[in-house]
């Protein structure tokens, strides 16, 4: 008897574990996504300290029309939004990260990350009834939509392109904060 009942557990057991395997949907399974290949796209080299790098950093987020939400000597974070159809919705972020070069101070690390969210207009459509205990319920014809945004994608832009024409920039501000200085040294003592 004991034996029929073990035996009968163990099966039951088995069946169910069976059973459970069989309705749990497969895990996806996505290839690898980083490489952890060249640094060229994220990093530059200036020469200028972390906090003029920085500063131009953010002087070239300012003239992209980027609202700046932090700005530090060894970061700046800004973002755009932008709206390419009437229900769509992107936001760019922008993380600037400045590092002074091991060493020697005048020579400074600038990175550099993008991250776009896309977002959707979603709208849903609600009804009101009401109940009344003695009567029942009654519908009335009262409907309102709700319209919200949801974030439907994000991703880390890696285009070489997108990073090189914001490290010109970067550099621009460099030299114009350059040549503000050797302008300001020359100018005559008052």
């Amino acid at each position: 008897m004991k034996l029929t009942r073990l035996a009968a557990n163990t099966l039951a057991g088995l069946g169910v574990g069976l059973l459970l395997a069989a309705c749990a949907a497969p895990i996806k399974q996505f290839p690898l996504q980083e490489q952890f290949g060249s640094t060229a796209t994220y990093s530059r080299l200036f020469d200028a300290t972390a906090a003029q790098t920085c500063e131009a950093a953010r002087r070239a987020l300012l003239s992209q029309g980027y609202i700046i939400n932090t700005a530090r000597e060894d970061l700046v974070d800004g973002q755009k939004s932008f709206q390419p159809e009437p229900e769509a919705h992107l936001q760019m972020s922008i993380r600037v990260v400045c590092a002074p070069e091991i060493g020697d101070k005048t020579v400074s690390l600038g990175f550099v990350t993008a991250l776009q969210d896309s977002y959707t207009l979603k709208k849903s459509n609600n009804s009101a009834s009401l109940g009344v205990g003695a009567i029942g319920s009654v519908s009335l014809p009262f409907s309102s939509s709700n319209d919200a945004l949801v974030k439907v994608g994000s991703q880390t832009i890696t285009a070489d392109a997108f990073y090189d024409r914001f490290f010109d920039l970067v550099k621009r501000y460099l030299v114009m904060d350059d040549s503000a200085d050797l302008a300001n040294s020359l100018a005559p003592a008052r």
